[in-house]
């Protein structure tokens, strides 16, 4: 099966950083992320990839190359301007016309450790990760004399999940892309009405979105812990 990598995105929320380097180039312990889901992506025996470039492209072009380096075979579909990722997706349905048994797709700020066959639901459904809200505070435990029992620290919510940005999708999910705008606010709500999408619970798997300078931090600490050398 083939991935598709949207590494499109401006990351405004990590300037001054992304002012001269795209998102998916922002390196945690040494290594760029995108390289990180790449060694994650060839580990799980998915070896031919889409990557969805945009703006600084060039620097993802030029670290990533053919892919040969990290024994996979890349591909590059560039936004001459910014798609959403949705639209990007759409964009890369040439592509993956003869993908009949379906294929995976990763948003570019994301590190995990998951299973991708886990995801795919042998193939009979469009699916999405989900993982555990995890509380940004420390929580207080306390019974009804009001007695503090104890504390967690960012303890996993576990009633309440969150989009993990993994998908497997089927050709299906063309039928429902926008020409531009994200996927998270057309396809996905759109199938979901109509019962066309499941979600797969990973509750003990590592996941981190990089949306912060906070979550690098983190998530450094993290990562060794998790992927591969």
């Amino acid at each position: 099966m083939k991935a598709v990598i949207l590494a499109g995105g401006f990351g405004k929320r990590l300037k001054p950083i992304t002012d001269n380097r795209p998102k998916p180039m922002i390196e945690i312990l040494g290594k760029p992320i995108i390289e990180w889901q790449i060694r994650l992506l060839s580990k799980n025996n998915i070896r031919e990839i889409i990557i969805c470039v945009g703006y600084l492209k060039e620097q993802i072009i030029n670290h990533i190359a053919s892919g040969n380096k990290f024994n996979v075979n890349v591909a590059y579909m560039v936004e001459e301007e910014p798609l959403g990722t949705g639209g990007a997706l759409k964009n890369t349905q040439s592509l993956l016309k003869d993908e009949k048994n379906g294929f995976f797709m990763i948003n570019g700020d994301i590190l995990t450790n998951l299973d991708f066959s886990a995801l795919s639901h042998k193939n009979e459904f469009n699916s999405l990760a989900v993982v555990p809200l995890r509380s940004p505070f420390g929580i207080v435990d306390f019974n009804e004399q009001l007695y503090v029992t104890g504390f967690k620290e960012k303890p996993n919510i576990l009633d309440k999940w969150i989009n993990a940005g993994v998908y497997f999708f089927n050709q299906e999910i063309f039928n429902y892309l926008p020409d531009k705008g994200n996927i998270e606010t057309t396809a996905l709500p759109a199938m979901a009405n109509e019962q066309k999408l499941k979600a797969k619970k990973f509750e003990k798997s590592f996941w981190k979105s990089i949306d912060s300078h906070k979550d690098i931090e983190e998530s450094s600490k993290e990562l060794a812990k998790f992927y591969p050398k």
